[in-house]
């Protein structure tokens, strides 16, 4: 079976071959999936494997704006839509100068299993562009945004296909692209999830991935007698996941003691309080700017600027107990894998889409570390975009601590169907990797097999 998987990756490799973060989580998958393919030689037959991997639909635009001298700009978007075996396409939009096909692809691969695991009826889906919204003033983001979706309106819909935000996408953005869509369609859906609290939006979605991604690491620990209480923790990023994932930890009892973006990283040794949260959130939310302000704003603090031609990452060479990786793909390689174990960390949990390089993951699970894969530490931030879609069905919205309980209640599925699909197909124990691979497989694999081959 092992030649299988690999046959099976080598030929989506040999259809994108220039697509290093698509072919990694297509190869991450397809591994966990051996024995799922030995029992149920049926998938094989069905070439299921084959199918789940290749997109239902690619849209690709040109994405024409004026900046605020009058000169024109062309930036590319796009829209994957990966899967809908089990509802509506469903993911976010990521607007930053590293958007291409093939990240696209690999974020909407994810997005299947993850959407999956939540038990929510949503398929898969991603979608984006290469412009970067930093440094622009709000009348150019409002017009890029404008121009983007005067073409992707033709291809979305509340029963059709459901974008949220992502990196560079947050609540600005979603205001100025559903203002562009309600104007261009003439109706008033749930189209894009993450909406204004007093425009259809849900209580709790601004903070779900981040609170998401903690509630999974609770769910972890307790499944081994153990809390967050006192942990020591390392959290990556000062954007949306790792503000909330750190004001979720300080609220369990644990301490934070790294933040970071593309320029650098901050330790304080004395801990991010809530008063210290509130000043990133300002920071990065209202002045956009950088993280060493942190350092200058507080003496406990030191900073240290990125070194691109570094093998490592500062911030994962600090003792910690617990590290949340919440900025990016790939920002944990296995140099960092390795400093965080020698530092004490019993556990990782991914707040960040595939933000562990292979061999780092590899050195987690050969170590015994407790392990939570984004794709379903990090289901968070779609299980409520989820819960957003069903309160605008319903014209409805529920309270705060209603919203707050179904995510937690989501998570805690999340973490036992994990943990369950690992023990029934013969992965080692506590493998959360093999197990949300699994889990999220056999949902879509079933409904694609009870619709025929479409």
């Amino acid at each position: 079976m092992a030649d299988l998987s690999k046959s099976l990756v080598a030929e989506v490799s040999r259809k994108n071959p220039h697509e290093p973060e698509f072919l990694q989580a297509v190869e991450e998958v397809f591994e966990s999936l051996e024995p799922v393919l030995e029992r149920h030689p049926e998938y094989l037959a069905a070439r299921i494997p084959q199918r789940i991997a290749e997109p239902e639909r690619v849209v690709m635009f040109r994405v024409p704006w004026v900046d605020d001298q009058g000169e024109i700009h062309v930036n590319r978007g796009y829209r994957i839509e990966m899967n809908s075996a089990i509802g509506p396409y469903k993911g976010g939009l990521r607007f930053h100068p590293s958007v291409n096909l093939g990240i696209l692809k690999f974020l909407a691969f994810e997005q299947v299993f993850k959407n999956s695991l939540t038990t929510l009826p949503m398929g898969g889906g991603k979608g984006g562009s290469d412009f970067d919204p930093k440094g622009k003033s709000d009348q150019e983001v409002m017009r890029f945004c404008q121009a983007f979706m005067a073409e992707l309106y033709r291809h979305i819909g509340p029963n059709t296909d459901v974008p949220a935000g992502d990196i560079g996408v947050g609540g600005r953005e979603i205001g100025f692209l559903f203002g562009q869509y309600k104007k261009l369609a003439n109706e008033f859906t749930g189209v894009l999830t993450g909406k204004g609290r007093n425009w259809g939006g849900s209580l709790i979605r601004p903070e779900a991935t981040g609170y998401g991604s903690v509630y999974f690491a609770a769910e972890m620990l307790a499944a081994k007698g153990d809390s967050l209480e006192g942990k020591r923790c390392l959290v990556s990023g000062s954007g949306n996941v790792a503000q909330f994932t750190v004001e979720k930890l300080i609220e369990l009892g644990a301490e934070v003691v790294t933040l970071s973006d593309s320029s650098g990283c901050v330790h304080d040794p004395e801990g991010v309080t809530t008063e210290k949260l509130e000043f990133v959130k300002e920071l990065k939310n209202g002045r956009r700017g950088r993280i060493r302000e942190y350092a200058e704003e507080y003496a406990s603090a030191t900073y240290t600027e990125v070194d691109p031609s570094a093998d490592h990452d500062p911030l994962w060479a600090v003792e910690a107990d617990c590290a949340f990786p919440s900025a990016t793909q790939n920002e944990l390689n296995g140099r960092d894998a390795r400093n965080l174990v020698e530092n004490g960390v019993k556990l990782v949990c991914e707040g960040a889409n595939m933000p562990t390089t292979p061999d780092g993951v590899e050195t987690f699970l050969e170590k015994g570390i407790l392990f939570g894969p984004g794709k379903a530490a990090n289901a968070g931030g779609v299980a409520v975009s989820g819960l957003e879609m069903s309160q605008n069905s319903l014209r409805y919205a529920w309270t705060r601590e209603e919203v707050d309980a179904k995510l937690k209640s989501i998570m805690r599925e999340i973490h036992s169907s994990c943990l369950e699909a690992a023990k029934e197909y013969g992965a080692g124990e506590h493998d959360y990797v093999a197990g949300a691979n699994v889990a999220g497989f056999r949902k879509v694999a079933d409904a694609m097999m009870d619709q025929g081959v479409v």
